[in-house]
């Protein structure tokens, strides 16, 4: 039998491109939700869009499918996607973060 942290996927994600100041993190927000995905997201200064994504792999394979594709306004260019090895922080529900 697998332990839930074995089944429970964490991956942090970058989104480059025209993706802030369109909503996009409020949209995520309600994506990530509405999928059940726990985490966080927050702009950049450098203007790219990070997220920690954590969930199913179906789940974390589904969000990391709209963060690229998902909203029509934004242009995404480019997303660097990072698996978190366990073990990692469990996070309760899907936030928005202060710019960092």
């Amino acid at each position: 039998m697998e332990s839930s942290e074995s089944m429970l996927e964490t991956r942090l994600v970058r989104v480059r491109g025209t993706v802030q100041g369109m909503g996009y993190r409020d949209a995520c927000v309600e994506h990530a939700r509405a999928l059940g995905i726990s985490g966080w997201v927050r702009n950049r200064m450098d203007g790219s869009v990070e997220a920690m994504l954590q969930g199913s792999t179906e789940q974390v394979a589904e969000m990391c499918e709209w963060l690229e594709d998902g909203m029509p306004t934004a242009l995404v260019e480019e997303m660097e996607i990072a698996d978190i090895a366990p073990p990692f922080p469990r996070f309760n529900g899907f936030e928005q973060l202060p710019t960092v």
